[in-house]
């Protein structure tokens, strides 16, 4: 058996993944706009920049689960129940596909191409995850289209804060001793 690809979980790990958790969390509920010209969605919220960070600099593992239990605490707490167990499946998907791209074969997150690369791809699955979504929970095949301009706003937005923000902390001595 393969020993490395069931590495155990550390003390380390689980405080790094609760903390991302809570800046996923804190940034989505805290660090957000409502768009006027979005019919059901469009929120657009800081939550992605710590998607993206937690995966580009912590890892997959990390990524995944901070990304899907700390979007997902938001819609619990913020009123968005029904929407919590998509958010779970998207957003875990969202740090799969990031890791798909930007962390394998010896990739670490430090290729800018495959950084920008990942986010813009893990931004379409989003895209389309809520889409779908917003198909399931009202019936209809057209309203769901408003929220996409802010759903890319915050693809977009997100990507741009969430590159520079991971270049400087994979320098940060504390990044390199816990990273992977």
């Amino acid at each position: 058996m393969n020993t490395q690809k069931y590495k155990s979980i550390t003390t380390h790990d689980m405080v790094i993944t609760s903390l991302l958790i809570a800046l996923v969390f804190i940034a989505t509920r805290f660090i957000n706009i409502r768009l006027p010209f979005a019919g059901q969605g469009g929120l657009v919220h800081l939550g992605n920049v710590m998607i993206y960070t937690a995966t580009l600099v912590f890892g997959t593992r990390k990524g995944a689960i901070a990304s899907a239990v700390g979007m997902t605490l938001f819609d619990i707490l913020s009123g968005w129940v029904v929407w919590a167990p998509f958010t779970f499946i998207i957003r875990w998907i969202m740090a799969e596909i990031i890791g798909f791209i930007a962390l394998r074969g010896g990739k670490n997150g430090t290729h800018m191409k495959w950084n920008i690369v990942a986010i813009g791809i893990s931004g379409i699955w989003m895209i389309i995850g809520y889409y779908f979504t917003e198909v399931i929970l009202y019936h209809n095949w057209i309203v769901p289209f408003g929220s996409i301009p802010g759903d890319m706003i915050q693809v977009l937005v997100s990507g741009i804060l969430a590159i520079p923000l991971v270049k400087t902390l994979q320098k940060t001595p504390f990044v390199l001793k816990s990273v992977h």
